[in-house]
């Protein structure tokens, strides 16, 4: 929780100054204001801006990413106390004690509310600066957002058998929130659009924090999670532990499980589906946007930098490259989160006492975790070939450039399988500490998106595998010494990490 709640704040309070650097003039606000009037691509991302000031352009810039991650923090909070704990049998041993039906979805939903009041909290003192009245209403919709989805998540606990389906159907409810809210926004530039006022995520913008805020629209929040927690407490009332009102159909008879990694590929296959298809999805959103995001930027130096930052130079493409190197970037970033999703996949079958009867056959550990791994990682090299496939398609150039985006979304690889095996180590050799794992991702993540904005020092970009990684396209060549080199450090991790797996004991 605490790093949860660090990287949901600083999203937002690391984008004032840089703001300030980049657009300080009111004639820089101005243009600013009318490029977003007119670009479509660029408020489907951001959505539209209600004013100018630094705090207008901060809640624009940051509080939908905000709202996003807050979303996501919560959903993990409110699943990880509810459904997961009915999955490991610690919530059988509670109950049979003096503890009510309703008492675990209490606490999980005041867990939450913890979590994303301390994010408000900090949010609102951190920009009370720039204005009290604004601070609150952005910090309290960020809060209220992360709210209404962990009130969905508990819910969808309900409905669901599995810790997994719960995440994967709210998670599936967060991305049509803001599907439906980019669509209006491209096709308005007011956020008028009755898509917007559909998805939560358009309620966040429509507070227009530091822009005459609209209070009231935080009733809507407090509305939606209301009934989606009186729903949730009914049917938790009505539903024996472990149990679900949306029972599993049973598999198709057709089909081989032959082999540990035809099971693996069984379990997992689901969740690569779906990250297959946002991947191409976003890559073609993206690959549209460059030429907005060049038309953006114009002779803005400040920004120019920036964008340099994470993409480097550009080479002849100049910017439009910068920023498809930027994109890039960005997708082996969150690509790592899918390998250490999939990775830690066999932290979820041998908690949940599933992969015990299947060792005790003629299967191996290094069968059974090769199996798993196979998936992971090559589900994270198809991904981000179906993102450089999106970024040419979406950006309409030539196919030696389309060439060169599938090239930029591969060369994330070595730092993805960097972590991909600390993960893996993590398992076999101290399972307890395994979502450590989760802390690296989220770091890296975060010093690639705010790192290049804020000016941190090289050493500690560096912290970050994908730091060492060239900027493509738009570098004059391919380092290979530095993939070469992560490359191998992923193999030794992996390798550690299967060899502490065959020694220690199962976890009970």
């Amino acid at each position: 929780m605490p790093v949860w709640i660090l990287v949901v704040s600083m999203t937002v309070l690391s984008l004032p100054g840089s703001l300030e650097s980049v657009y300080g003039t009111p004639a820089e606000r101005a243009r600013l204001l009318a490029t977003m009037t007119t670009n479509g691509s660029l408020r489907a991302l951001y959505g539209p801006v209600f004013g100018d000031s630094i705090g207008a352009l901060t809640a624009w810039r940051g509080g939908l990413f905000a709202g996003l991650l807050a979303g996501i923090m919560s959903l993990v909070i409110v699943v990880r106390h509810t459904r997961e704990e009915e999955e490991s049998g610690r919530q059988e041993l509670l109950s049979a004690a003096m503890v009510g039906r309703r008492a675990p979805l209490t606490a999980a939903l005041l867990t939450a509310l913890t979590a994303n009041a301390l994010v408000a909290l900090l949010v609102t003192t951190g920009l009370a600066g720039r204005g009290t009245g604004g601070a609150l209403a952005l910090g309290l919709g960020i809060g209220a957002t992360g709210m209404l989805f962990a009130a969905l998540a508990a819910l969808a606990a309900q409905l669901t058998e599995s810790a997994r389906l719960a995440k994967g159907l709210t998670g599936a409810f967060i991305g049509a929130a803001f599907v439906l809210r980019a669509a209006g926004d491209a096709g308005t530039p007011d956020g008028a659009s009755a898509l917007t006022w559909i998805s939560p995520l358009g309620w966040l913008e429509h507070v227009r924090a530091f822009a005459a805020e609209r209070w009231w629209v935080l009733a809507l929040f407090a509305a939606a999670v209301t009934a989606q927690a009186a729903a949730a407490y009914a049917l938790a009332a009505r539903r024996d532990v472990g149990m679900s009102f949306l029972p599993a159909r049973p598999g198709p008879a057709q089909g081989r499980l032959g082999s540990a990694g035809a099971l693996a590929w069984r379990l997992q296959r689901g969740s690569l589906t779906g990250w297959s298809l946002g991947f191409l999805v976003a890559g073609v959103v993206f690959g549209g946007m460059t030429d907005g995001a060049t038309e953006l930027v114009g002779d803005n130096e400040k920004t120019r930098e920036i964008i340099e930052r994470m993409g480097g130079q550009g080479g002849q493409g100049g910017l439009a490259d910068a920023f498809l190197a930027t994109m890039a970037g960005m997708f082996g970033l969150v690509a790592a989160l899918y390998i250490v999703s999939a990775v830690l996949r066999l932290s979820g079958e041998e908690s949940e006492q599933r992969a015990e009867p299947l060792l005790a056959n003629a299967v191996g550990r290094l069968r059974w975790a090769g199996g798993h791994l196979a998936v992971a990682y090559g589900g994270s090299a198809l991904i981000l070939l179906l993102a450089g496939l999106g970024l040419g398609a979406g950006h309409g150039g030539s196919a030696a450039g389309a060439a060169g985006a599938v090239g930029a979304t591969l060369a994330q690889l070595p730092a993805v399988w960097v972590i991909g095996a600390l993960a893996a180590l993590l398992h076999g050799a101290a399972p307890r500490f395994a979502p450590v794992a989760w802390a690296v991702a989220g770091v890296s993540l975060a010093l690639g998106w705010v790192g290049p904005a804020l000016e941190l020092p090289q050493a500690v970009m560096d912290l970050s595998p994908f730091a060492h990684l060239p900027k493509l396209p738009g570098a004059e060549a391919l380092s290979w010494p530095p993939a070469a080199a992560l490359t191998a450090l992923a193999a030794a991790l992996l390798a550690a990490g299967l060899a502490a797996l065959r020694r220690r004991d199962l976890a009970t």
